[in-house]
């Protein structure tokens, strides 16, 4: 990313483009376009909801875990009816709920389900293909718009297959890179929707973006550092194999997991059919805050834990095992924690890391 800016209206950069834009559809699971904004996740989001739907749009949503609020919240923002399913933080969205509520809409008012696969505040992960299947069940027409950014790259994803009409990701987590680039995977059928939508859009608008990527340029001036590094990444994720890349983060989340329970302590998530393979949310005794094992664990060993967001705000750390992750890094990770809880006075087994390695050496 250190290399030198070259002129994005050159045919260098048409090279760069073309591969990158190339390079994202298999990690995304689609043949059809991936839109690239010089963004946050957050821009992202709002590019999913305002080229797909008008002012009063009905939106099903689901009250997942902080970052599920937030979108939500984006979306009364943008003038849209959202109807914010209730939830626990503790489970991902529940497919028969989604059956539920779209055979009662008749009418077909709801116009899209918004699901946030991996919940980064929550390492709760929802099951798409079987949103999907309800969406299917119900014979509904509502489009299906869901965030990966703490998913994508990491845990398995399939856009096509599922069904998805728009996939929303970021840079920052499973890609590997710093923040910056904000992704939305597209459908036929969202593309089709989007030249009626009318929401207000030009920065986000899919179209011309589209049209200009045709020939290796964007109608704005691109983060062309962070193509480089995106490049780059691309090539990683390929070289190892995303079916190796999702078993290898399976693999550290289930002795994160080991590590957990021999502490004696609670994983957040409370349906193993949902375990994340980006990150755990570890629960504290409740006595204990969970922000002062963060700052004993910063203070004394350099290392940052995920705070917890929202209402588990001092109730949960979370521990993140994504990306350019490997055992000695979780060693190392789980270790710090261990020595983080203990200093603490969090009562503790310390057999926790011991469990997490003879989890590791089994696999």
């Amino acid at each position: 990313m250190s290399a030198p800016t070259i002129d994005h209206r050159g045919p260098e950069f048409a090279r760069l483009a073309r591969a990158v834009l190339d390079g994202l559809k298999p990690v995304f699971g689609t043949a059809g376009p991936v839109v690239v904004y010089p963004s946050s996740g957050t821009g992202a989001w709002e590019a999913a909801l305002v080229n797909t739907l008008s002012p009063g749009d009905r939106v099903l949503s689901f009250d997942t875990g902080h970052f599920a609020t937030l979108w939500q919240a984006m979306a009364r923002g943008l003038g849209l009816d959202v109807d914010f399913v209730p939830g626990d933080w503790r489970h991902g969205v529940d497919p028969a709920t989604v059956a539920e509520r779209l055979a009662a809409d008749t009418h077909h008012r709801i116009k899209a389900v918004c699901v946030v696969h991996n919940e980064t505040s929550t390492g709760v992960t929802s099951r798409v293909a079987e949103v999907r299947a309800a969406l299917d069940s119900a014979d509904h027409p509502a489009l299906l718009l869901v965030d990966t950014i703490s998913s994508l790259g990491s845990i398995d994803y399939r856009h096509d297959e599922w069904g998805v009409d728009v996939t929303v990701a970021g840079s920052q987590k499973g890609l590997m890179l710093p923040p910056g680039l904000g992704f939305n995977a597209v459908s036929k059928k969202a593309l089709a929707v989007s030249r009626t939508a009318q929401l207000p859009k030009s920065y986000w608008d899919w179209q011309p973006i589209i049209a200009a990527n045709a020939n290796g340029f964007f109608p704005y001036t691109p983060a062309t550092n962070l193509l480089y590094g995106l490049q780059a990444a691309l090539q990683m994720l390929e070289d190892e194999g995303l079916k190796n890349v999702f078993a290898r983060h399976a693999r550290h989340a289930a002795a994160t997991r080991a590590a957990v329970h021999a502490w004696g302590m609670e994983v957040l998530c409370a349906d193993e059919r949902e375990y994340s393979g980006s990150l755990t949310a570890v629960v504290v005794p409740e006595q204990y805050d969970a922000d002062a094992v963060r700052a004993v664990v910063l203070e004394r060993f350099d290392m940052s834990l995920g705070a917890g967001l929202g209402k588990l705000a001092g109730r949960v750390f979370r521990i993140g095992h994504l990306g350019h992750f490997n055992d000695l890094t979780l060693a190392g990770t789980l270790s710090g924690v261990q020595m983080g809880l203990r200093l603490t006075g969090v009562p503790i087994d310390a057999r926790g890391v011991e469990a997490a390695l003879e989890r590791l050496e089994r696999e």
